[in-house]
């Protein structure tokens, strides 16, 4: 698989992300020139059962397997290994609220919701790229 890299430098470990960073916004592309912007957060909360005598459930943080992570979205999910061309580390971010505003400010600043290029078809579930299809392009840019 494509490894990730930031800033021309291939990153294979959380040694190799800034010490207290939680995720990071990305850029994968294919051979065909599409491209998916997204963001992967290094660690999940998993929730357990309660241990044998007490009630609580317990919760865990692990590291998520952001190592191998394409994308949630279907048509990037669908690509071989072969087709992916770069795996690119936007920025990181060091809350989980930071993550979601550098994601968003990259899609609105790239305006991927009115791009061909780009397979970003919402953000935050929120804006639809079919909301503006009735703009005529002028006024959306």
């Amino acid at each position: 698989m494509t490894p990730w890299v930031y800033e021309d430098v291939e990153v294979k470990s959380l040694d190799d992300v800034p010490k207290g960073s939680v995720g990071f916004i990305y850029l994968i592309s294919n051979v065909d020139g599409q491209c998916y912007i997204g963001k992967k957060s290094f660690y999940s909360t998993v929730t357990r059962p309660p241990l044998k005598g007490t009630r609580a459930k317990r919760k865990v943080t692990k590291e998520s397997k952001w190592l191998t992570y394409k994308s949630s979205n279907k048509v990037v999910k669908e690509w071989q290994d072969w087709e992916i061309t770069k795996r690119v580390i936007i920025n990181y971010a060091y809350t989980k609220k930071h993550l979601t505003y550098l994601e968003c400010h990259a899609l609105f600043t790239l305006n991927v919701l009115r791009s061909d290029v780009f397979l970003n078809d919402n953000i935050l579930g929120k804006f639809f790229s079919s909301d503006l299809d009735f703009l005529p392009n002028e006024e959306v840019n």
